[in-house]
């Protein structure tokens, strides 16, 4: 039977792997690579990779109410912060395949066995907790810098703020606040999902490598974090439609990125 660890790993102490030092070509490098594996059995899938624009189409329709369109530009952008979270076994399948081990999704289950799920299971929390706080500042922000601003329908909305007087005020703060909650889930989990799968570390190593390659590599890391949340746009300006790709590309994408920062 497998012992559980949350913390720490099986040996009770904190492990600090050796950090590489990469180059903005392995960023690059790393998507080709995730591309690859997500080209390899897309159908496998492919009926996943849809649970990404339905649950973002769900949240645009729950928002739908106009005392609720505030939340819908926080809903979509807070998409990213628990980006690793989501893409977890897209990272599993691309961890079998390098093993040359089953890639199917029957097999990616048994990551619910793994000794590290405790770990993952806390960094799920450190990541919707990041993301409940950013739902909450921003509409907070909304109401103390906008307050009741109605509006027929969601386009008709987004011209209304741009034309009220605190519009530039709202967004500076909403944004920069977004951008600090942004940099804080990349910099604790770059590397913390996938090494939790990789290895029995406890939440605690995996969190300190994260933050120990995210300071080697800070102009790599930036690239990916703009890259990821570039490619996340796209896929929502596209309704929706264009994550069925992209999600499984940088959730795979992910996986090689660790291995080539992490020994």
């Amino acid at each position: 039977m497998s012992t559980f660890h949350v913390m720490t790993g099986a040996t009770g102490t904190i492990v600090r792997p050796t950090v590489r030092q990469i180059a903005v070509s392995d960023v690059f490098a790393a998507l080709r690579e995730g591309y690859e594996d997500f080209r390899e059995k897309p159908s496998h899938y492919a009926f996943v990779a849809l649970i990404y624009p339905i649950a973002g189409a769900i949240m645009i329709g729950w928002s739908s109410g106009v005392e609720l369109l505030p939340m819908v530009y926080p809903l979509l952008a807070g998409f990213a912060l628990v980006g690793p979270l989501l893409a977890l076994g897209l990272m599993e399948i691309s961890r079998r395949r390098e093993l040359g081990q089953p890639a199917n999704w029957s097999d990616v289950l048994s990551l619910f066995k793994s000794p590290s799920l405790p770990a993952l299971l806390m960094m799920s929390l450190y990541l919707l907790t990041l993301f409940m706080v950013w739902l909450v500042v921003s509409r907070g922000l909304y109401l103390s810098l906008i307050g009741d601003y109605p509006s027929p329908g969601l386009f008709a909305f987004a011209g209304g703020i741009l034309d009220h007087p605190n519009a530039l005020a709202f967004l500076f703060w909403s944004n920069g606040f977004g951008f600090v909650l942004a940099l804080i889930a990349l910099v604790i989990s770059i590397v913390a999902f996938p090494m939790l799968l990789d290895r029995d570390c406890g939440a605690a190593s995996a969190v300190s490598t994260s933050v120990r390659a995210s300071l080697a590599n800070p102009v790599p890391v930036a690239v990916w974090g703009l890259m990821v949340a570039g490619l996340l746009a796209i896929g929502m300006a596209t309704l929706m439609v264009g994550l069925v790709i992209i999600v499984p590309v940088l959730g795979h994408a992910t996986w090689h990125f660790y291995r080539r920062l992490v020994v």
